[in-house]
């Protein structure tokens, strides 16, 4: 029988073990199965479609997902969405279709879902704002160093074609039995406020105070999903080895490594806006500079660090910057539209870095520096501050 542990240090570091897992096997299947389907002759935007399943089974199941946590608590969240990942990555190897790993891929979407929304609301739920941004860095941190991980794992396919689907339902599987060691817990709740309305009338109250804190779990998604499903597609095609596609995408997650926690910390002292702002606009330069030096593998992976130095905590500052705005009783709500934010941002990269690559492949990698530019101009346009409170 499981040891049950209160200490509030032992379910942080938990949850962030639990997150990097998800993190490795997502970072591993985007590049994973788009060169498979690159091999096999697939095209560049059916690619792309195939790689939304993911983000498709996100969104389909975020309406779906608050109740239950409010319900039950975050621990069987948790447990549900591991279980669903693992005989979701097992299944793989079982049959080879577009039709049937785009399934697969949606029911990981939902599960994936599930561990990322119920572990991110106990984390924002219960850390003091004072330590919220170097806490959910280290959140950021932790998914982040699992897609880097992820991605080389992919040589692997050459040994056998379901070996990397094994290894990764593996690590998840060993993760997933961790949260047994926890003892379950409940959001909080305000009676007579928003949260006891209808879901449309919480993601509005949500929105009013926080739609600024979206752009960056948006940005996010849309760097990540597109150059972890179509990089690799545009490097083959542009005489990159697989083995070098294997180091060039994790160089963009290895620099928001080193940078996570001390952007984080340093949110903390001088307010999430200004790093904001000075994260897209780096993430601009940087991958301009890439598109500039697309000839070049090095040249590409050096500007993808630089770039991941800047823009690889998007995500976990908009989290972070949603939580200030919030009120307390509606952070399920908001850690839940952060996840939906991700998966538009996650869905709209694969298929219009499909679509780039289709219509004109040497503009695929300026995609991103006018991606995140806009991102900057809407933030820097946006309000400094948003009033907490609820009309």
């Amino acid at each position: 029988m499981a040891i049950i542990k209160d200490s509030q240090q032992h379910r942080f570091w938990v949850l962030v073990v639990i997150v990097s897992i998800s993190g490795f096997s997502q970072g591993m299947l985007l590049p994973l199965i788009s060169a498979i389907f690159e091999q096999d002759g697939i095209s560049g935007t059916l690619n792309g479609l195939n790689a939304t399943g993911l983000y498709i089974g996100t969104l389909l199941v975020s309406p779906f997902m608050e109740a239950p946590l409010r319900k039950f608590g975050y621990k069987p969240v948790i447990i549900a969405g591991g279980l669903i990942v693992m005989i979701s990555l097992l299944s793989f190897p079982l049959w080879k279709s577009v039709v049937f790993w785009f399934v697969l891929r949606l029911f990981i979407g939902i599960g994936d879902h599930a561990l990322h929304f119920a572990t991110q609301t106990w984390i924002t739920s219960t850390v003091s704002p004072d330590r919220l941004g170097r806490s959910i860095s280290i959140y950021g941190l932790s998914v982040g160093v699992g897609f880097a991980i992820g991605p080389m794992f992919v040589p692997l396919v050459s040994i056998n074609e379901g070996l990397p689907f094994i290894v990764s339902a593996l690590l998840t599987m060993c993760a997933w039995g961790l949260v047994f060691t926890l003892r379950n817990d409940l959001p909080e709740v305000m009676a007579g406020t928003a949260t006891a309305g209808h879901f449309g009338n919480r993601v509005k109250a949500t929105v009013i105070v926080a739609w600024i804190a979206f752009l960056g779990p948006f940005g996010y998604g849309f760097l990540e999903s597109s150059l972890n499903a179509m990089f690799p597609v545009f490097a083959l095609r542009n005489g990159i080895t697989l083995g070098m596609v294997a180091i060039i995408i994790p160089a963009f997650a290895f620099g928001g490594i080193l940078s996570q926690v001390p952007l984080g910390i340093i949110s903390d002292r001088i307010g999430r806006r200004p790093v904001l702002l000075i994260a897209l606009g780096g993430g601009t330069l940087a991958f301009t500079g890439a598109a500039l030096f697309s000839a070049y593998a090095f040249g590409i992976m050096v500007m993808f660090f630089i770039g991941g130095i800047f823009s690889g905590s998007l995500f976990s500052l908009g989290v972070a910057y949603m939580s200030d705005l919030t009120p307390k009783h509606l952070l399920p709500t908001g850690n839940l539209l952060c996840g939906i934010f991700f998966s538009f941002g996650s869905l709209t990269g694969p298929i219009l870095g499909g679509y780039v690559l289709e219509v004109s492949q040497q503009n695929y990698l300026y995609l991103f520096g006018a991606f995140l530019g806009t991102l900057f101009l809407l933030t820097l346009m946006g309000k400094r501050t948003v009033k907490r409170e609820l009309t």
